[in-house]
């Protein structure tokens, strides 16, 4: 990747993962370093969420499409090994930088860290993964009244999973391991989830998000198919 493209990739990351601060600032930073935008490594970089570029420094940053092509579903977690709160939190921080139609911002997440919460939650969902080790799991919701009109309701299952996507990036930037796990449109999960986290009517449950730190390092996919790719017209 030459220097100009490198520089760009980095303000884009710094961007979306500055936990929406410091915008302005971050961009005049990485404008001025020309030639050798780095610094500490994925995990260091993306643990600066909410802190601007401050951790850019010498070193070797995996740009943005780096960390998209490394991330991979982790089923399986170290149950002895608890995750941070400061790393919850910039996780949060990250999911709440995403778009949002009318920047509406529909999503409410509720993170689950207790250890009957979890419990329930894997065994009435045990494809959910969360009985796998995890020590935690957020659940993203959105609210089914986003204020759009008509079908512009329904905008709120594109921006939470706007949100998700985050998340799982976030993780793994941090060294976690996650893997998203459907809810919704089932009804059936839907209702469960909703009678053991209390959600209120008017929001629904997207997904169940289990994070931790990984039990196991699964082959990265290779899901580049120039096929798929259509120019112009299908």
């Amino acid at each position: 990747m030459n220097k100009i493209v490198t520089v760009g990739v980095v303000l884009a990351v710094t961007l979306a993962m500055a936990g929406c601060e410091k915008v302005e600032d971050a961009g005049r930073k990485v404008a001025r370093k020309t030639g050798s935008v780095v610094g500490k490594g994925a995990t260091e970089f993306f643990s600066g969420v909410g802190e601007g570029i401050k951790t850019v420094s010498d070193g070797n940053v995996p740009d943005v499409l780096s960390a998209i092509a490394t991330r991979k579903s982790i089923r399986k977690f170290d149950p002895l090994r608890a995750v941070e709160d400061e790393k919850v939190e910039k996780i949060l921080k990250a999911a709440m930088c995403a778009p949002s139609a009318m920047d509406k911002r529909p999503w409410e997440f509720v993170v689950v860290k207790d250890k009957a919460q979890l419990q329930k939650l894997g065994e009435r969902l045990p494809y959910s993964r969360v009985a796998n080790g995890a020590q935690l799991a957020i659940v993203v919701c959105g609210s089914l009244d986003n204020g759009l009109p008509g079908r512009g309701k329904e905008y709120w299952i594109h921006d939470c999973s706007a949100a998700s996507m985050n998340i799982l990036l976030a993780a793994h930037g941090l060294g976690l391991g996650a893997v998203w796990t459907g809810v919704f449109p089932g009804e059936e999960r839907i209702a469960i989830v909703r009678e053991i986290l209390a959600i209120p009517d008017g929001y629904a449950p997207l997904n169940v998000i289990p994070i931790g730190y990984p039990a196991e390092d699964p082959a990265v996919k290779n899901k580049w198919n120039p096929a798929k790719i259509h120019a112009d017209r299908w």
